[in-house]
This record gives C-alpha cells, structure tokens and sequence, in this order.
C-alpha cells in the first residue's frame, strides 16, 4: 500500500518512508544533508524541507512548471522541490519523481 504523508511528517521522514517502497536504496548523511543513492548513484537530496531530484532532463523541465518546484544548482537534469507532506498531491509528485531518480541510477550503474 503507497505511502501518505500527514501534517506532522517532516521531508526527510516522508522521502524515508517512499524509498523504502522501491527498495534497494541506501543514504547517507552528510553535513545536515541526506543522500539517497541506488547502487552507489545519488538520486536525491533532502535538506531541510526540500528535496534535489535527478531526473531525466525532459522530465526536469516539465517539472520546473509545477508549484514549489525551482532550477537546481547540480544541473539540468536535477530540481528542487519543496513538498507539503500533508498534500496529496505533492507527495504523489514527490513519489513519481523518486521513482524516476531511483530507475534513472540503476541505469547509470
């Protein structure tokens, strides 16, 4: 059963809860940061209450036309993102597109 957000889940707590959903996902800390990496690869960056995303660069620019979402520093392919846990809709965007970053780094490994 997909994962929900509420009102008292934070962003890294949500993010936690969906990758485990795909599996085979590892993170790391770093410096006040999560790392979401699949086979050694970094899919996604939570930091605070958003979240970096890589995407397949068509992908990314469509989503750069959402609400709360911005251009990323790392690159055409990533966004930012920050999600309302308690929205339905953000956090079946921020599910897609996790879904996508974790396929996308299998596929670079």
């Amino acid at each position: 059963m997909p994962t929900n957000g509420s009102a008292n889940d934070s962003v890294s707590g949500l993010v936690d809860r969906l990758t485990g959903e795909l599996g085979s996902v590892s993170h790391r800390e770093i410096g006040g940061t999560t790392e979401y990496l699949r086979g050694g690869s970094v899919f996604a960056v939570v930091r605070g209450r958003q979240i970096e995303l890589k995407l397949r660069p068509d992908i990314a620019e469509a989503a750069l036309r959402t609400p709360s979402t911005t251009a990323s520093s790392r690159g055409a392919d990533w966004i930012v993102f920050e999600p309302r846990p308690n929205e339905a809709q953000d956090v079946d965007r921020l599910r897609a597109w996790l879904t996508i970053g974790w396929r996308t780094a299998q596929r670079q490994n």
